[in-house]
């Protein structure tokens, strides 16, 4: 049991109180133990440790999610960035293909080319080594689908030729960039055909500036030339009024054949 002491009523009060005080200075009561030793309620503590678990749960999602996509950002524009020293833009291909058109027998060619593709930008520049034949020149090649353009520079000519980009033989940027990286992993690609346009040398060109940046820096200092396709099917190399010179390279699942003809 408790005690519970009242302290004696001030001097001014009234006999009849002071008698129903009971006798003596002070009066005791006794409540029960269990009433003073009730525990006080944790519902509230219980509330406040749940909202703060839910808070800091929510941060830790909200922390993991900026994370995720960051990385995935990141990942996102180390791929498709335009930075010419960025490797996913560079590629080291080659390709083999049946040559019908030089030898009788279908012999197998190899073919090697550096392919840069700038997705930003919309363009693709291309450089062919010196082959292994003596069919074809080594070049440059840029596509600027901006521009519509396509720029051959025949290293061995050390001359210009700028025509309208032909988009069904050369593929937009995005394109070929997923076909260079589905096949990666491997040297060639899978073995392929030639097919062969013939062009003629229109024109020289004099303002370079409407080439366009990516032509310009190409051809700065060469001399530049228009061309136009030839749409007759007659071998090039009976024509003894023209001196015809090739480009062998490839923008797409086959090898194409340039040949840029300008006569005597």
């Amino acid at each position: 049991m408790v005690k519970i002491s009242f302290q004696p009523p001030p001097a001014g009060l009234k006999a009849e109180k002071d008698g129903a005080a009971g006798c003596g200075d002070k009066a005791e009561i006794f409540l029960p133990r269990d009433v003073e030793e009730q525990p006080l309620p944790v519902q509230s503590r219980k509330s406040s440790l749940s909202r703060m678990c839910y808070l800091t749960m929510s941060l830790m999602l909200l922390l993991l999610g900026l994370i995720l996509t960051s990385m995935y950002v990141y990942r996102y524009f180390s791929i498709t960035g335009s930075s010419p020293t960025d490797p996913e833009n560079l590629f080291h291909c080659g390709v083999i293909y049946q040559d019908h058109y030089y030898s009788g027998l279908r012999e197998q060619l190899e073919l090697h080319e550096d392919v840069r593709i700038y997705l930003e930008e919309d363009y693709e520049q291309i450089n062919i080594p010196m082959p292994h034949f003596g069919e074809s020149d080594p070049a440059d090649i840029i596509h600027d689908f901006q521009r519509g353009l396509t720029a051959y520079h025949d290293i061995a000519l050390d001359k210009c030729y700028v025509i309208e980009l032909n988009t069904t033989i050369v593929m937009p940027p995005q394109s070929f960039w997923e076909l260079l990286i589905n096949v990666k992993k491997g040297v060639y690609l899978p073995q392929t055909y030639i097919i062969q346009e013939e062009m003629i040398v229109t024109e020289h060109v004099t303002d370079m500036d409407q080439l366009g940046s990516f032509i310009y820096h190409l051809c700065r200092g060469k001399e530049t030339y228009r061309l136009k396709r030839r749409t007759s099917r007659r071998h090039i190399h009976r024509r003894a009024a023209e001196s015809c010179h090739h480009i062998r390279h490839f923008e797409n699942t086959f090898v194409v054949d340039t040949a840029i003809c300008q006569k005597l």
